[in-house]
């Protein structure tokens, strides 16, 4: 119970960085047994345990935690799994740092229990002893559609699985997944991991189609006709510009179509208007994880530079801090307290950003110090390509409307425990809440299956 106070907080080993700077693959390796059960048994079992509270799932962390440290990987696999759509691949992208680890009680003066190299590690090796996720062997006459298969889908269907409840998934795109195939760089998530857990989505039942875009391929009526329930989980995928001049030129670009557009390469894909950053100066703006993504593979693309510009300092990214530290071990340059003003252009390409300095002042509602720009401060950086990396917009598809779906000002799905306005649809993940993370997304297309199981039960 006190081997906190005798053992100290380990992280998994890490690839060197000149060798992972050759490939996409994982950076991190998974804790071996001994490891996994020596940090799980620095857990000091709190009677309020605020990494439960935090996680956004409400995962039993202490009790697998527990179970892992007494080596029984069988029943720590089985609580792992009870709450958690995929924990194998939260454990290797959760931000932890802001989550679970960072409310863990052993963070002020120890070091946090590393609860998501743990979590990774209990699924990892159970998955290797050939344990698998259950689902349940009572079949309903009841038929749910799940529209997206990114984060908020896949949990909507595991959870309706587990009920018996039949369930049929449409994907717009060539692979399910969402941003977990497309938005995260495989150097953070192996795609063979995503592909796993639909595999086996597939092999409890759910039928799986790609390629097929709701309101254009399949009309939205058909799935309320054919359905007891449909469930919309089509995530914020509309990257945002910063509206300033100049941001048209034929060089600068959304980070999501850059990072798809890897992936796709890496797939072995034909990738049409590639975008190439081979021996250029890379500018990458923002200062969340996906502006991380965006710098590590610039890196691993043979970028000459590459530098993160963010409008508050380092104490204030939004992001996973070991992201940054990352970022900063495969040679990216970081510049903080500056914003852009304008896109220096020649003939439709730009040159560089004009830039003003800022400074930080007193907290505004949400709790972050607002950002003011320092008069007389502009100067310029120089850039061959530059990515946006602002955050993510809702796309409204057509077929909402027609199903009189109520939107919010920002084109959010407005919902009432997930229920939309369309008594029969429901909506959770980014396409509700705006912008957001993996695990937020997992935790809505839970509960919003445990709301359709309700309904039509």
């Amino acid at each position: 119970m006190l081997n906190f106070t005798e053992i100290d907080r380990a992280n998994p080993r890490k690839r060197d960085v000149l060798v992972r700077l050759k490939d996409y693959d994982e950076v991190y390796e998974v804790f071996g047994r001994n490891k996994s059960s020596e940090q799980s048994d620095r857990c000091i079992q709190c009677a309020d345990p605020y990494c439960h509270s935090k996680c956004p799932l409400h995962n039993f962390i202490p009790a697998w935690l527990k179970k892992t440290s007494e080596r029984d990987l069988e029943l720590a696999f089985a609580l792992s799994n009870e709450t958690s759509p995929f924990p194998e691949i939260l454990g290797k992208i959760c931000p932890h740092d802001v989550l679970c680890e960072g409310d863990c009680t052993l963070n002020e003066g120890h070091g946090a229990v590393a609860i998501g190299a743990i979590e990774t590690h209990i699924n990892e090796t159970a998955f290797k002893a050939g344990m698998k996720p259950r689902f349940g062997n009572i079949k309903t006459d009841k038929k749910v559609a799940i529209v997206g298969s990114g984060p908020s889908g896949i949990s909507a269907a595991t959870f309706l699985l587990r009920k018996g409840i039949n369930v049929v998934m449409f994907e717009r795109a060539d692979k399910a997944g969402g941003l977990l195939t497309y938005g995260i760089p495989g150097f953070k998530l192996d795609k063979k991991a995503v592909e796993r857990r639909i595999d086996w989505l597939i092999e409890a039942g759910m039928q799986l189609h790609l390629n097929v875009e709701i309101g254009k391929d399949k009309s939205f009526s058909e799935l309320e006709n054919d359905f007891d329930a449909v469930f919309i989980g089509i995530g914020a995928t509309k990257g945002q510009y910063a509206g300033i001049e100049g941001e048209n030129s034929s060089n600068v670009h959304l980070a999501v179509d850059y990072l798809t557009k890897i992936q796709q390469r890496n797939f072995g894909q034909d990738v049409k208007d590639f975008i190439d950053v081979t021996d250029k100066k890379v500018l990458v703006i923002g200062g969340g994880d996906t502006a991380m993504d965006c710098i590590r593979s610039s890196a691993r693309e043979g970028a000459k530079s590459v530098k993160c510009l963010y409008r508050r300092n380092k104490a204030n990214m939004p992001g996973s801090k070991k992201e940054v530290i990352n970022s900063e071990e495969e040679g990216a340059e970081f510049v903080f307290n500056v914003s852009p003003v304008s896109i220096k252009t020649s003939e439709n390409f730009a040159t560089g950003i004009n830039l003003i300095r800022t400074q930080l002042g007193e907290a505004d509602e949400s709790g972050r110090q607002r950002v003011s720009n320092i008069e007389g401060s502009e100067y310029v950086e120089d850039a061959d390509i530059i990515i946006y990396a602002l955050g993510f917009a809702h796309e409204a598809p057509k077929f909402l409307k027609d199903a009189n779906i109520e939107l919010n000002a920002w084109g959010g799905l407005i919902t009432n425990n997930f229920q939309t306005s369309n008594a029969k649809v429901y909506a959770g993940g980014d396409c509700e809440r705006g912008a957001h993370l993996a695990v937020t997304a997992a935790a809505d297309g839970r509960d919003a299956a445990k709301a359709i199981i309700k309904a039509i039960s």
